[in-house]
């Protein structure tokens, strides 16, 4: 039995196929319409989420399968006090796989240690959302047609942004891969990223502060928002908030065939201009996001598809 907590958790070779796999979903959806006729998926989100549980639920739903779950801590018996493994040990009963999301960094994996189905961290703190990486990848190999010789620009909210660590964790095993880090001081990528990740595989990058000095050499700009419920104070989030704008002006820097990435939710990060630049890819990217959790899904439960 296998469980996904990291995108390092598959090979390679092992994203390579589940990449193929999410493709083929897309292009024969209904040689897949039957695959997981009476299996079951449970959703546990202890935190607020629109676009990973839906498109959980969505993938599963066009596999054939059904649904349960709780979208918030307090509609489960988490409210009452009940623990991560007594609630796995629980849902393993009903379930033949779940997605979990849970503000504390290292939750999904507790759950995985004490679960007899497989378990899907759909994110844990400002720690990893792996899910969103395999969206991610799968959404720069269609729109780009490669995964290496690359210069990704990472915009934002790089201290916690859980996507974006895990998107560099998987993008440093491609060859020629550089990366711009685009941020203010105070939400630079952490040490520990910069040192034990990039440095040590010797992965090219820099780190500025304007976007617009980094968007004439990208190949791909990964916005992210400046996410209020990862800050202590309110002062702190409303002086960083709207440090990064991408519009109309700032787009005439950058190549032809620069893709906009985002994992949404937006708030003022991207004008509503963009949306109709045939290099906003944001959009795409949650449809993406369905085929590749299609694909997943029959990964983890060994569901082969002739």
């Amino acid at each position: 039995m296998r469980h996904l907590m990291s995108p390092l958790d598959f090979s390679v070779e092992e994203l390579d196929e589940l990449l193929t796999l999410a493709q083929d979903i897309e292009a024969h959806p209904d040689k897949y319409a039957h695959a997981c006729d009476g299996k079951k998926l449970a959703t546990l989100f202890y935190e607020p989420s629109t676009r990973t549980r839906l498109s959980h639920e969505a993938a599963m739903l066009n596999l054939g399968g059904s649904i349960m779950g709780f979208s918030s801590a307090d509609s489960s018996s988490a409210a009452k006090g009940e623990s991560v493994s007594d609630t796995i040990r629980t849902i393993s009963c009903y379930a033949d796989i779940c997605a979990m999301r849970h503000p504390k960094e290292g939750a999904p994996m507790v759950a995985c240690q004490h679960s007899s189905i497989p378990v899907i961290n759909a994110g844990d703190g400002g720690h990893q959302h792996p899910t969103q990486t395999l969206t991610d990848l799968l959404t720069i190999l269609n729109v780009k047609g490669r995964l290496n010789n690359m210069t990704i620009g990472l915009c934002g909210d790089l201290k916690f942004g859980r996507t974006v660590h895990s998107l560099i964790h998987a993008l440093v095993r491609y060859t020629g891969i550089k990366f711009v880090m685009i941020s203010p001081e105070e939400l630079r990528l952490p040490d520990y990223m910069r040192h034990d990740v990039l440095d040590k595989q010797n992965i090219s990058y820099k780190e500025v502060v304007r976007l617009e000095d980094a968007m004439p050499e990208l190949d791909i700009l990964y916005m992210t928002r400046v996410q209020k419920e990862r800050f202590f104070n309110e002062e702190d989030y409303v002086r960083m908030k709207d440090f990064y704008i991408l519009d109309k002006k700032k787009m005439k820097l950058a190549p032809e065939d620069m893709y906009v990435l985002h994992p949404l939710p937006r708030v003022n990060e991207i004008s509503v201009e963009i949306d109709d630049d045939p290099r906003a890819a944001y959009f795409k990217q949650m449809q993406y996001g369905v085929y590749v959790r299609m694909a997943l899904i029959l990964t983890l439960l060994d569901i082969h598809v002739d």
